[in-house]
């Protein structure tokens, strides 16, 4: 079963297996069909590079909000999920890096499964993202989600159109369940352009500490360009929806990529800062007098390079 054409209010239909270009008819009929705003690339105005010092100084400050939204979010028992989705290179990793830098581990999770094994492919599909979804007081943040149906496995051909279809309809109601549950739902979309993108694969190939970051699917997918925008074009119309919308961050300009996420991410919570106050430590107790180190020459250390 292929997915369906989606129905404008003019009673055209509007054709989803064709990419919609910045200004044309399409994409203006897929923004008035959509009951939320849909973003799609190359419709965001260039911003000027942020200086080093600049960058520094406002990540620091966003992460410091991202510790007093964590303190709030233990305090009150809210759930977060964060679903981080986009081409290959787009600087997804990089993002959810500097989310999770500064939280909690124990109340902050990366989520970023591999290929499921033949036993989850015969589960129903989104059964092996449940098990990773937050309890009480904690932040799921998925590196790549159950959006993978929607992207690389549809245009990879990795899973039939029957499933692709029943992926599509499904999905808007598996997250309004989410949503229903008290999971406080945000998906980000990283768009990136096909020339950055290549910048960012080059550079790759010649940094031997980046080079695991280039797999052949990610060689592969850059002859499917097309093949991808027009599964990014669909997965939007039929998945943005009110209760769970899809925020597009242009993702040309990593740092700036970055601190416009945490920064839209922290305006999405209401949290109040429930940092404890700063913590008087009591005089430390007396060492035991009848302690005695073991000799040096009975240890093994690392030896001294630097």
């Amino acid at each position: 079963m292929k997915p369906q054409q989606l129905n404008g209010s003019d009673s055209s239909t509007i054709d989803l297996e064709t990419p919609a270009k910045p200004g044309s008819n399409k994409q203006k009929k897929l923004k008035k069909h959509a009951k939320v705003p849909v973003y799609l690339e190359g419709e965001s105005p260039k911003q000027k590079k942020l200086a080093k010092k600049e960058y520094e100084r406002e990540l620091t400050r966003l992460q410091t909000e991202l510790v007093k939204m964590q303190y709030w979010i233990k305090h009150t028992g809210d759930r977060m999920v964060i679903l981080f989705e986009g081409r290959d290179a787009a600087g997804k990793g990089g993002t959810i890096k500097r989310i999770a830098e500064p939280l909690n581990p124990r109340g902050c999770r990366v989520v970023a499964l591999g290929t499921p094994s033949d036993r989850e492919k015969t589960q129903w599909y989104f059964q092996r993202y449940v098990e990773h979804l937050p309890a009480a007081g904690e932040i799921a943040l998925f590196d790549r989600s159950w959006y993978n149906r929607a992207g690389v496995e549809h245009v990879m051909g990795f899973c039939t159109d029957e499933q692709y279809g029943e992926f599509l309809n499904s999905c808007p109601e598996f997250e309004r369940m989410l949503v229903r549950s008290g999971i406080r739902l945000l998906k980000y979309w990283f768009s990136v352009s096909d020339d950055e993108q290549e910048r960012r694969f080059q550079s790759r190939t010649i940094d031997p500490a980046r080079r695991w970051k280039l797999s052949p699917m990610d060689l592969e997918s850059r002859d499917r360009w097309v093949e991808y925008s027009k599964a990014k074009d669909t997965m939007l119309a039929y998945t943005n929806i009110p209760e769970a919308p899809w925020f597009t961050v242009e993702a040309d300009d990593k740092k700036a990529a970055r601190l416009n996420c945490i920064s839209h991410l922290l305006s999405k919570v209401p949290y109040t800062d429930m940092t404890p106050e700063p913590m008087e430590l009591p005089p430390r107790s007396a060492a035991p007098k009848d302690y005695v180190r073991p000799p040096r020459n009975e240890q093994f250390f690392v030896p001294h390079v630097y």
